[in-house]
């Protein structure tokens, strides 16, 4: 997901401030403007500072619900599951398990073949960073075919086919974004543990950090919201498969407060792995990207950020280590542009 440049000259802005009441009352008046101009759209925020925590939520489960969300609703968090998955690469890569530097080809699973000019090429830094340059899956044609469930008809049999098929790396070293990419780490970290993702990431990052209300495969929960695409049509949450790792996670406001307070943290593994995903893995004229996160640096501030969008939901994660603070926002309808003004705004008005 691209990141405004707007944004990050907002970033740059940012100066040290104290939590208090005047900081959550400012949050949440932009919050609840947002709410009062666009009621349809149902928010939940969390935002932590020196490990103390905030909330505020505004809004209904749906259009035709009278249940108010809060900090315990279910959102999609979508592509915000690639910092999960780009977490546990990086903790296989401390438990010496991997390098993330290691080439992918032993790493992959039985099937794939690599053509002859693509191995000892693609690194798995290459994979989490987007710059792998291996075709992507066609998602305007499985949204044609299946408008609700379009990653449904995604399968392992479909990935081998892609990978074994790609005679050249086009843009091989150059970002693209990439689920492709991350639905190998996945399966990467799947053959490295003899487990499967689902056990992997809840073995090392929603046990440890008791995130209990995260969901992958069964989501058959009341307090989850209905999603919305832009034209205001209800959007099935995504079903669990082989994408997972690149975007299938389904969570909270409160749960990722916690995922946020660990990784601000010291001296547990998913703070250590984390700091291996904030380095400089890819750079142009255009961004600086970790293992998964966008990164906006100047003398005084860096910022990790990463969105997501599924077909119904947007959210967005960001935080700033030095500073101790860190910020989740889950909407349940696709729109990445009012998730993205909403954080240029408390960064903005609240934050510089």
């Amino acid at each position: 997901m691209k990141t405004s440049f707007t944004f990050f000259a907002v970033l740059l802005l940012i100066s040290s401030f104290s939590f208090g009441q005047d900081i959550t009352k400012k949050i949440d008046s932009i919050i609840k403007d947002n709410y009062q101009k666009n009621p349809d759209v149902s928010i939940s925020v969390g935002f932590v500072k020196n490990n103390e925590t905030y909330y505020t939520a505004y809004g209904n489960l749906s259009k035709e619900s009278q249940t108010k969300v809060d900090r315990n609703t279910i959102f999609e968090i979508a592509s915000i599951t690639k910092i999960l998955t780009s977490n546990l690469i990086a903790q296989a890569a401390i438990e010496k398990k991997l390098k993330v530097d290691d080439y992918i080809d032993s790493y992959l699973p039985k099937g794939y073949v690599l053509q002859q000019n693509l191995k000892n090429k693609i690194k798995i830094s290459d994979l989490a960073s987007h710059q792998s340059g291996l075709p992507d899956i066609d998602f305007a044609k499985l949204i044609e075919l299946n408008p609700q469930q379009p990653v449904s008809n995604v399968t392992e049999k479909t990935l081998t086919e892609i990978i074994n098929n790609c005679s050249e790396l086009i843009d091989y070293g150059k970002y693209r974004y990439s689920t492709i990419g991350y639905t190998l780490l996945g399966q990467i970290l799947e053959k490295i543990y003899g487990k499967s993702y689902d056990e992997i990431l809840r073995n090392k990052i929603l046990n440890p950090v008791k995130m209990n209300e995260t969901l992958t495969k069964n989501f058959d929960v009341k307090n989850k919201t209905t999603g919305y695409n832009p034209q205001g049509g209800a959007q099935e949450f995504f079903k669990w498969n082989v994408t997972a790792s690149a975007g299938l996670v389904k969570s909270n406001a409160s749960d990722m407060v916690k995922y946020l307070k660990a990784v601000l943290s010291k001296g547990n593994p998913i703070s250590e792995a984390a700091l291996l995903t904030e380095k400089i893995y890819y750079k142009d004229e255009k961004r600086e990207m970790g293992l998964g996160f966008n990164i906006s640096t100047d003398d005084q501030n860096t910022i990790y950020l990463k969105s997501g969008d599924s077909m119904g939901q947007s959210s967005i994660i960001c935080y700033n280590r030095a500073k101790n603070w860190g910020i989740i926002i889950l909407l349940n309808q696709r729109n990445s542009k009012m998730r993205q003004n909403l954080l240029n705004e408390i960064y903005e008005k609240v934050l510089k």
